[in-house]
């Protein structure tokens, strides 16, 4: 196996190998051009996220500065925003769903060094997952750590170190992250709601979600 493969299967690999060297340099160059491009050029940041991440949906928004370290292995739903100072070290798969909000300084990191310091000394590392559901609002200065689950409907108070799976439905805070309440019902994403009706006009689908539409302005 090549050490992409091992790192791909979450097998120790070596950091150092050319390939994933080569693939790390061209995500932080990609990173850099997004950091630099005017406030105003949104459609220009969409362009060179389309050359980052592996896919996303409509209205994605990730205010500089940004970080990755291959972007291939990010994978992001519709209606995303991120505000300054997000890094993602996605040596593994990350999965966001839709609707995410994201705060400030808030990091995402599949990667993991070994324990037994022989190991780790050779450069040795590996990559657990993360996933995050649909509909999860995540605060400022957010640590998420690899091997992580985030369910749905859920909220992450700022400052809190997420290292173990929080459930979905649930306000989750603190070091290590934990569920610290359940969400009624009626703080909850209605994804059943049906449309909306108004005669003599043509049916119309009630909007469940924020949409963000943006263009350049001068």
């Amino acid at each position: 196996m090549t050490e992409k493969e091992k790192q791909q299967a979450g097998e120790l690999y070596d950091v150092s190998d050319r390939e994933l060297f080569n693939e790390r340099i061209k995500a932080k160059k990609l990173c850099s051009e997004y950091n630099a491009v005017e406030c105003n050029d949104f459609q220009k940041r969409e362009r060179i996220l389309d050359r980052l991440v592996a896919l996303r949906g409509e209205n994605t928004v990730i205010e500089p500065n940004f970080f990755c370290n291959y972007g291939y292995n990010i994978i992001i739903g519709d209606n995303f925003f991120a505000d300054h100072n997000l890094v993602i070290i996605d040596s593994g798969d990350i999965l966001f769903g839709d609707n995410i909000f994201i705060g400030p300084n808030c990091g995402f990191y599949t990667a993991e060094r070994p324990v037994d310091a022989n190991k780790r000394n050779q450069g040795l590392e590996y990559a657990k997952p993360i996933k995050v559901g649909s509909n999860v609002s995540i605060g400022g200065g957010v640590t998420v750590t690899g091997g992580v689950t985030i369910g749905d409907n859920v909220v992450i108070e700022a400052g809190s170190v997420v290292t173990k799976d929080i459930p979905s439905n649930c306000v989750a805070a603190g070091n290590p992250c934990a569920p610290v309440r359940t969400l009624e019902t009626s703080e909850m994403a209605d994804v059943t709601e049906k449309p909306e009706i108004r005669k003599p006009e043509p049916a119309v689908e009630k909007p469940k979600t924020r949409r963000l539409e943006i263009h350049r302005i001068d």
